[in-house]
Formats: structure tokens, C-alpha cells, sequence
């Protein structure tokens, strides 16, 4: 009795010494988790302030152009030397400004294995087997083959330039896209001939390029390439003209429609607030009248951001939208524009919370889920002045260009239509003419240029409907 009595005594004593190990670690568990919290919010607080800075600074700046809008010899000046700097400067954290499909940035004969970056620090897991090449602007020879988040190749493979070429037996496979038979994809588009299939997570491309190497969705016309050929005012006055035509001889019925239009200050309006009935000059309430929509409710909020690292977040927010809505617009970005560091821009292979990359894919997937039936277009910002007025003094700041070509590729990852304001040249107020005429604080439109931007728009939604009957 009494050596059971020991054992009995022994197992109790190892089972205490067993419970107060799993108390001690838990304790630190938990510890070491609310360091980890409070760390964490006093990064985004820090963030916040930064951000809240920025804003200040941006108020300043929009009163400053307002006042030089007023004299267009003075407006041209300020712009002229705000373009000089930015030739002079090129900031560390703009990588990706530069990077064109096809181009490896690799020059000799190089093999690659293991990771390669997509241009937005995402990490492809791409290998590379056979005789595997690189030579001159990123060239692929041999029996080559790639494979890891959507790019798979084999036979016999070339790329050359700032192009894809496929030939032979070519496959590519992965995160949604797929090409089999004789496939050829050339130039800075992507064309297919032959037997070619695509096919993966509803991947849809329209008027844009994907980067086969990246997965990034990219302009078929970038703003760089229209501004060569015409100054924006020109070009906003040549497609006004064509909205207008469109929306003139325009067939669909949209009066049993109601729209929501999701958006900072440029939707609500928020540079007339001073004027009487302000919100019947912002975009929607024009867009409405255009369309001639049963309803369209103005979501717009001053200031606010797509991501949470500024205020009134989209991806916080779009459940506001009502459930019987039939067209959801959500145009964004600006703002996001002028807080973002590398860090908040985030990744397209992570997407964490509080980084653009993260929250704009929980707002798209949320629109998905929430509103299966609504049609849905997210609206690229419109360039402006301020962006690369305030990277002057703030060089952790990204060029418009990153977020444009995220929310072109998630766009198309969830086969939402896109509006694409920045590569489409009109309404820039690096143009002093649209400046002086529509957009005089560098970011806000004035009556006529909202009209403008709602005439863009409505043809748009048009034009997209005509297209699917």
C-alpha cells in the first residue's frame, strides 16, 4: 500500500509540474502575443501620424496650385519645374515605375533558379529547367519550362524584347492561365494563335495586357505613351466628344437601375461644399441624370482611402452599400496615393491587412461575395499634380503607377470591369490648361470638369453594355 501510495505521490507530483509548464507557457504565449498587439498598433499609429502629416501637407498644396491656377503663365511655370525635379530625382522605392513586360533587367548569359521577383517584391517560385538561357532584354531558349504561380512552359520556348513568343507544343498553367496547342504571345499584348486555350480563375482581359513573367495585369496605352501623341486637354476634349456621341446614340435603358458610387472626395464633391446644392455637380448625381437611373447613391467620403492606414477605409465601409444595388462604381486611390511607403503598398503574393495590395483585395472579394449580382467597375485614379509634388519633399512615396496596375490586376482576377482614368490622359492636372480650366487645386474638378468625368464614366457603362448584348 504504502509503494502505492509513493507512486500515486509521484504521478501527482509530475502531472502538478506538467500543468504548471502548460500555465508558465501559456502565460508567455499570451505574452508574447500582446507585445506582438500593442507592437503592432503602435506601428500603425505611427503610420496614421505620418499619414496625418501628409494630409496636412496636401491641403497646403492644393491651396497653393489654387491660387497659381488663377494665372496660367504661373501654373505652367510651377509644373515645369515640379517636372524637372521629378526627371532629376527618381525615388529608391519606385522599382517597379520603370519595369516593362519582358525585360529582365538581366543582361549576358544568366541562369535563373529557384525565386524570382514578380517587379512588386512577390516572390513567383519560378524554375527554370533545361537549357536554360537569359541573354540581352531577358531571352529564353532551348527546351525551356517555368513553373510555380502561373507560368508554365515547355517545348520549344522564346522570349525576346518586351515580348512572349511560344511555339511548338507550349503550355502555361498555374494561377489562371493556361495555353495549350501552338500558342504565340507577341509584342506588349497577348495574342494567341493556334490551338490555344486559357482557362484558370476567371482571368478576363479587356483593353489591357497581362504580363506573362509577373501575372500583373498592364495598360494596353500608357499615360507615358498617350502624352506623346496629344496634351490632355486635347485628349479630354476628343473623348468628351466621343462620351457624347456614345451617350447620344445610346439604346440601353438603365431606369430600372440603381448605382453606388463608392469614393473619397472627388465623388463626394468636397471642394464645392461652399456652393448651394454642391452634390448635384459631383459625378454621380450627373451620371444619374445621364443614364437616366432609377437611383444612384453618392457614397463618397472626404479624404477617405481604399486601405486602412487612412480614413474612412473602403474595405471598411462597402456594406454600406445597399443590397438591391445594380451597378456598384467604385473609383479610389488618390488619397492612398499619398500615404503609401514599400511597406503599406504591401505584396500581391501576400496581401496582408492594412497594405494596399491586402485591403483591396478583402474590398474585391467582399463585392464578389456580398453583391454576386451587381455589375462592378472600379475606377483607376486620375493623375495628379499633388502625387508628384508631394514625392518631392516625401521620397518613400510610390508612383501612381503601382496602385494603378494593382487594382487593373485584381480587377481582372475577380473579373470586374475597369474604368481606367489614369492611362487615359484626360483630366490631368499636370497639364496646365486642365489645371486652369477643370481641375484647379491640381486634384479636385471644378462643375465643368465633373461633368466631364461623368460624361466619361456613363459612356463607359454604355459602352460596356453594348459589348455584352
Amino acid at each position: 500500500m504504502k509503494k502505492i501510495n509513493e507512486i500515486l505521490a509521484v504521478v501527482i507530483i509530475s502531472l502538478m509540474g506538467v500543468l504548471v509548464a502548460a500555465i508558465g507557457l501559456r502565460v508567455y504565449d499570451t505574452y508574447m502575443t500582446n507585445r506582438e498587439i500593442e507592437t503592432q498598433i503602435k506601428k500603425q499609429e505611427q503610420v496614421l501620424a505620418r499619414n496625418r502629416e501628409a494630409n496636412d501637407r496636401v491641403q497646403e498644396m492644393r491651396q497653393e496650385i489654387q491660387e497659381l491656377s488663377e494665372d496660367r503663365e504661373k501654373i505652367q511655370q510651377f509644373l515645369e519645374e515640379i517636372r524637372l525635379e521629378n526627371e532629376q530625382t527618381v525615388p529608391a522605392a519606385s522599382m517597379t515605375e520603370e519595369y516593362e513586360p519582358g525585360d529582365s533587367g538581366m543582361s549576358g548569359n544568366k541562369s535563373m533558379s529557384e525565386n524570382t521577383t514578380d517587379g512588386f517584391g512577390d516572390m513567383t517560385q519560378s524554375s527554370m529547367s533545361g537549357n536554360d538561357t537569359m541573354s540581352g532584354n531577358g531571352t529564353m531558349s532551348g527546351n525551356d519550362s517555368m513553373s510555380g504561380n502561373g507560368l508554365s512552359m515547355s517545348g520549344n520556348s522564346t522570349m525576346s524584347g518586351n515580348e512572349l513568343s511560344m511555339s511548338g507544343n507550349s503550355t502555361m498553367s498555374g494561377n489562371g492561365l493556361s495555353m495549350s496547342g501552338n500558342s504565340t504571345m507577341s509584342g506588349n499584348g497577348l495574342s494567341m494563335s493556334g490551338n490555344s486555350t486559357m482557362s484558370g480563375n476567371g482571368l478576363s482581359m479587356s483593353g489591357n495586357m497581362l504580363d506573362a513573367i509577373t501575372g500583373l495585369v498592364r495598360p494596353k496605352i500608357t499615360l507615358e505613351e498617350r502624352r506623346k501623341n496629344r496634351s490632355s486637354l486635347e485628349e479630354t476634349f476628343a473623348v468628351n466628344w466621343e462620351d457624347q456621341i456614345c451617350l447620344e446614340n445610346s439604346r440601353i435603358d438603365f431606369s430600372d437601375k440603381k448605382i453606388a458610387c463608392l469614393g473619397d472626395s472627388i465623388t463626394a464633391a468636397a471642394n464645392l461644399e461652399d456652393e448651394e446644392n454642391y452634390l448635384s455637380y459631383a459625378y454621380p448625381a450627373v451620371l444619374g441624370e445621364l443614364l437616366e437611373a432609377d437611383e444612384v447613391y453618392n457614397l463618397g467620403i472626404g479624404g477617405s482611402s481604399i486601405g486602412r492606414y487612412w480614413a474612412d477605409a473602403f474595405v471598411e465601409r462597402y456594406q454600406s452599400i445597399p443590397e438591391d444595388t445594380d451597378i456598384i462604381i467604385v473609383m479610389g486611390g488618390t488619397n492612398d496615393g499619398f500615404c503609401l511607403s514599400e511597406e503599406e503598398f504591401g505584396t500581391l503574393s501576400e496581401r496582408e491587412p492594412w497594405t494596399f495590395c491586402g485591403d483591396l483585395d478583402e474590398l474585391m472579394r467582399g463585392l464578389k461575395e456580398h453583391y454576386p449580382d451587381a455589375e462592378i467597375y472600379f475606377v483607376t485614379p486620375l493623375p495628379n499634380i499633388l502625387q508628384d509634388y508631394l514625392m518631392r519633399e516625401r521620397d518613400y512615396l510610390l508612383p501612381q503607377s503601382n496602385l494603378v496596375n494593382v487594382i487593373l490586376t485584381l480587377s481582372a482576377e475577380y473579373d470586374f470591369h475597369v474604368i481606367d482614368l489614369y492611362n487615359s490622359n484626360i483630366l490631368d492636372s499636370h497639364d496646365a490648361d486642365i489645371v486652369a480650366d477643370y481641375v484647379p487645386d491640381g486634384v479636385h474638378a471644378s462643375k465643368a470638369g465633373y461633368r466631364i468625368l461623368a460624361e466619361h464614366i456613363a459612356a463607359e457603362v454604355v459602352r460596356s453594355h453594348e459589348e455584352e448584348e
